[in-house]
């Protein structure tokens, strides 16, 4: 189909999308099947390219060493790189990422100024997360924070106990020897 208008006769393409043929003066040339088409249907997957993987690009993730692979061309050859990674040398699994706040949808990385553990459930979380309501806390699921409490424990009931109830709730008008009293007008 010729393009352009009547005072324009060269300027402009239809789409070479069944359906559309919509004259656009900015046409998109697609580099997998050379065919003209506009904004609409320029990608592969819109006007059902027959070579799609002729220029697509996709990135996959090492789960060893968290390294990002890009690949171009078919799906199938995912297993094959990843094999390749792997033998290459390349892959070691102590370059695995930082640990990451466990928080549903949070991808803050913690660190050492950025994560904080949380007194009652024990879990390690970013500070955005820091309090029980922000990461679903589970209030006594972990055995260290029962440890802690109870080393407060240990050390405020027998202080507690030592005072036998001197000077709880007694009457105002004693007085110890050792304490002067105040008195206030």
């Amino acid at each position: 189909m010729a393009g352009g208008t009547e005072a324009f006769p060269d300027l402009g393409k239809h789409c070479q999308f069944s359906g559309c043929h919509q004259l656009d003066f900015l046409p998109f040339n697609c580099e997998a099947c050379h065919k003209v088409f506009c904004l609409e249907h320029k990608s592969c997957k819109s006007h059902e390219c027959p070579k799609p993987e002729h220029n697509s690009r996709k990135v996959i993730i090492c789960e060893i060493c968290s390294t990002s692979i890009e690949i171009t061309g078919k799906e199938d050859q995912e297993k094959m790189i990843l094999e390749k990674h792997e033998k290459s040398g390349v892959c070691d699994p102590r370059k695995k990422k930082k640990p990451t706040c466990p928080v549903r949808r949070c991808k803050e990385t913690l660190t050492f100024s950025n994560r904080t553990v949380c007194r009652a459930c024990g879990l390690e979380v970013c500070l955005k997360h820091r309090f029980p309501a922000d990461h679903a806390c589970k209030q006594g699921s972990s055995s260290a924070p029962a440890a802690a409490r109870e080393g407060w424990n240990d050390k405020f009931l027998p202080a507690f106990n030592l005072r036998n109830g001197k000077d709880c709730g007694k009457s105002r008008g004693s007085s110890s020897s050792t304490t002067p009293s105040l008195k206030a007008y």
